[in-house]
């Protein structure tokens, strides 16, 4: 399937679905597109080659960084549960970018416990609450000259508002606050 078509798809099917589910837990919870072309734009502008996605849900942002990157990029995208892991791994498949993206059943805490690989780029998009947890971890995955982008952080002020002052605070970043789709919160590790 043409991934164009297979993201409108995506995109359209999160929006009913997120509409009529009243669980959180079978909720989509996608990005918006719009969010999804600026995903793109910053993958590509800083050449990113490895890419850790915490969240992953129906995988719609996993595609827009998995076609961001290079021929040789990967994404490695972290999901707890296990019927939006395989709901992912289906549109993974049908985008023809499967090669490039390597699910991994874990929370963010869980998986950076045992992971020291090191990341051109972090894209949080998971519970909010829990970014303080393995705040610590993020700085220290992400390299130098590398960026960190969280999702929600206008939506969502309040509970993004300790990790990003913690982020600020750490003076190792340079950090932005761009109001695209829910708010995007950047932040380059400064070399």
């Amino acid at each position: 399937m043409k991934l164009e078509n297979l993201l409108s798809e995506l995109e359209l099917k999160g929006i009913e679905n997120d509409s009529e589910v009243l669980d959180r837990s079978h909720k989509q919870l996608n990005i918006t597109k719009d969010t999804g072309e600026f995903l793109a734009i910053l993958v590509k502008s800083s050449c990113a080659e490895t890419i850790l996605e915490v969240g992953t849900s129906n995988g719609y942002s996993t595609l827009w960084l998995a076609a961001a990157t290079s021929e040789s990029g990967k994404v490695t995208t972290l999901e707890v549960q296990q019927h939006k892991i395989d709901q992912a791994q289906v549109n993974f498949n049908k985008s023809g970018l499967g090669r490039k993206i390597d699910i991994v059943k874990s929370d963010a805490s869980e998986y950076f416990q045992k992971s020291d690989k090191q990341f051109d780029f972090i894209f949080l998009d998971a519970e909010r609450t829990e970014y303080m947890k393995f705040s610590k971890e993020v700085i220290s995955s992400l390299r130098m000259g590398g960026l960190l982008v969280c999702d929600n952080a206008i939506s969502h002020e309040e509970e993004m508002a300790e990790f990003i002052g913690f982020i600020k605070n750490s003076n190792q970043f340079s950090t932005s606050l761009v109001p695209v789709g829910k708010g995007e919160f950047i932040a380059y590790k400064n070399a």
